[in-house]
């Protein structure tokens, strides 16, 4: 009899050992998935489906491994071992293949996960910011600036921002403590055996007093954004004992309790307490900003690259150019010497010309090759490991264009637009917002501590007649309480012995600096914010009006170059008529011959130039992606909507 009433009190508890399936593989309830993936944009995905309902807050969210395959638009651009490349083809080929993409595509993840834990009560742990600078051209990594016909330009990190950043992060959290959001469900139970002995048997009627005891205690708590905070218990209490005085023996005393605790001044309200959802809210606009930030960024250094990989193939043009005219001025200079109608020391300046004019060939050449590599490891995954595109060359089809006609006057209009459209604003008034919101937390710190709380608790006691009392005894317990442990749940859902209480707990500080010192940082702290805010503002204005400048700099200073390159052609065939009448020397025309080239690679340089210029007052207008039909969603799922068009090889 006794274990069959001690079955019936710890029935409620084989639900808990339900969590023992928990210790199971994951793959025993998940479904089958399906072969390996095309998705190229990172993700992670929360259990919705396969296994039991009520363990998939307990099962691990996937976040699939990182892809390192590229996207068959490069291969597909590839002919006989070369990569004919157009710029349109190096935009897209970056959106899908771009490691600096790739790493910028978590932080919206991270941004969704930091709020989902903010929504359970969780203390934030910040949205990264940091924004990777594109990669520069061959000149800049080796001289520091453009040298000859390529270079780069700060437009590729001009929004790469000052180093690595959390956003709205509360890492260690100051003001009144967020309460945990998340409800969960509390279980305690034991067994005891106890034996006490006893200095009088008037009470017990034994001088060893034997208590055997059963608990199974089980309750639901969860707390609410207004300072709410709700438990329920249910108490379940089973006694047997040797007290030859307890009428009850063996009995059950179970107790329902209901407890609702409100917070009146520190820790009150929904502005206090969800000030960390609406952070996150406000970072996953953040991790929105700073995607399309490096997106930015990314497709500005990949122009970059791209007109410096076309500038150093228009120098090797220049320089083969060069080589030519030089070889042919030694081999008719050869001829003369032959002759005897020159001096054989002439024969020497020529050759010395063409070994100059083939180590900068050579130079040329080698630096077309570098930067080749720099923009292959761009648009590649893998880098240069692939040998097919370790071993390809890169022919770019499209080809340097004139210069269009910029005014300064339009600076206002491209100000207006860089303050209406750059992210990094956006991104500072979002964190300007979250510093207030923040603030609350510490201005209900420096509140007392007011709470009242108000418990309801239902009684019950039911339970045997002692068999040790005799008959007839006066302590014969009062027939309500006889019988089972469904008579004492009959008690307590009658509400037969209730309690009630209600009441408060204040705690006042004395002095309170912490609080204080807490409110004084965060206002320090926001009008930090509030200037660096306006410093952004100002530097976008000088960056926006350096931009232009620059434009219409980088325009004169190709159309002087190509002045002087003509004037340079002009003095070479003068120059060469002369020497062809004796009335000029071998070192005029070879020093002319060097002026020439210097000139045409100077020219190259020059459009160059102006190229970056272009791309900087873009990036710095934010008109970037717009100029070259980039959208965010694309770059999202790393799948560029362009059409793939394989150019035929010219």
């Amino acid at each position: 009899m006794r274990k069959q009433i001690f079955t019936k009190l710890i029935r409620p508890a084989a639900a808990v050992l339900l969590s023992a399936l928990l210790s199971l593989p994951q793959a025993a309830f998940a479904q089958a998935q399906p072969g390996a993936a095309p998705p190229q944009a990172a993700r992670f995905e929360l259990p919705h489906a396969g296994g039991p309902w009520f363990l998939r807050p307990y099962r691990r969210a996937e976040v699939p491994p990182v892809r390192l395959e590229n996207s068959n638009r490069l291969e597909s651009l590839l002919r006989a071992g070369i990569l004919y490349l157009s710029l349109d083809d190096a935009i897209a080929i970056a959106l899908e293949n771009n490691l600096d993409l790739e790493v910028s595509r978590y932080t919206p993840l991270i941004a969704q996960a930091d709020l989902l834990r903010a929504r359970a009560g969780g203390l934030l742990r910040g949205v990264p910011t940091a924004v990777r600078a594109a990669a520069q051209s061959v000149q800049a990594q080796v001289t520091g600036g453009a040298l000859g016909g390529a270079g780069v330009s700060s437009a590729q990190a001009a929004l790469a921002g000052e180093g690595a950043g959390v956003g709205g992060a509360v890492i260690t959290q100051t003001g009144v403590a967020v309460p945990t959001l998340d409800p969960f469900f509390f279980s305690t139970g034991n067994i005891a055996h106890r034996s006490s002995p006893q200095s009088n048997i008037v009470t017990t009627g034994t001088t060893a007093l034997v208590f055997d005891t059963r608990q199974f205690n089980f309750g639901y708590q969860q707390n609410f954004l207004s300072g709410t905070s709700l438990t329920f218990a249910w108490n379940n209490n089973y006694f047997e004992s040797n007290n030859r005085n307890s009428g009850i023996n063996p009995g059950y005393n179970p107790n329902a309790q209901l407890q609702i605790t409100q917070r009146l001044l520190q820790g009150f309200g929904f502005a206090v307490n969800s000030r960390n959802i609406r952070v996150a809210k406000n970072n996953l606009r953040v991790s929105d900003l700073v995607f399309k930030q490096q997106v930015m960024v990314t497709v500005a250094g990949v122009v970059n690259l791209y007109w410096d990989l076309v500038s150093l193939h228009e120098d090797v043009k220049v320089k083969r150019k060069a080589l030519e005219v030089a070889q042919k001025f030694y081999e008719d200079n050869r001829k003369q010497v032959a002759i005897g109608t020159l001096a054989p020391i002439e024969i020497v300046r020529a050759e010395a010309r063409v070994a100059q004019a083939e180590q900068d060939l050579t130079n040329a050449e080698t630096a077309l090759l570098q930067q080749e590599t720099i923009l292959k490891n761009a648009l590649s995954r893998t880098g240069v490991a692939s040998p097919a595109i370790a071993e390809a060359r890169i022919i770019p089809t499209d080809r340097l264009a004139e210069p269009e006609a910029e005014r300064l006057d339009r600076l206002p209009e491209y100000v207006e637009l860089a303050l209406r459209s750059r992210p990094d604003l956006e991104q500072a008034r979002i964190n300007l917002d979250n510093n207030r919101i923040q603030i609350a937390g510490s201005r209900s710190q420096l509140l007392p501590s007011l709470d009242i709380t108000a418990t309801l608790q239902n009684n019950a006691l039911a339970g045997s007649r002692n068999a040790l009392l005799p008959l007839g005894s006066p302590l014969a317990p009062d027939p309500f309480f006889i019988g089972g442990y469904g008579h004492a749940l009959a008690q307590l859902f009658r509400r037969n012995f209730p309690d009630y209480s209600i009441g408060f707990n204040l705690s006042i500080p004395i002095r309170n600096r912490t609080a204080q010192a807490d409110y004084i940082r965060d206002q320090i702290t926001l009008r930090q914010a509030e200037l660096s805010q306006q410093r952004l503002i100002n530097d976008i204005r000088v960056n926006v009006q350096n931009a232009l400048v620059a434009v219409i700099q980088a325009k004169a200073r190709y159309e002087s170059a190509v002045k002087e390159r003509k004037l340079q052609e002009q003095t070479l065939d003068a120059e060469n008529k002369k020497y062809a009448l004796g009335a000029s020397t071998a070192f005029q025309v070879v020093q002319t011959q060097r002026d020439l080239a210097q000139a045409q690679a100077n020219e190259v340089a020059a459009l160059a130039a102006y190229q970056r210029a272009r791309t900087q007052l873009d990036l710095q207008t934010a008109q970037i992606l717009e100029k070259y039909g980039v959208t965010i969603e694309e770059a999202k799922s790393a799948q560029s909507r362009r059409p793939i068009h394989p150019p035929a090889a010219p």
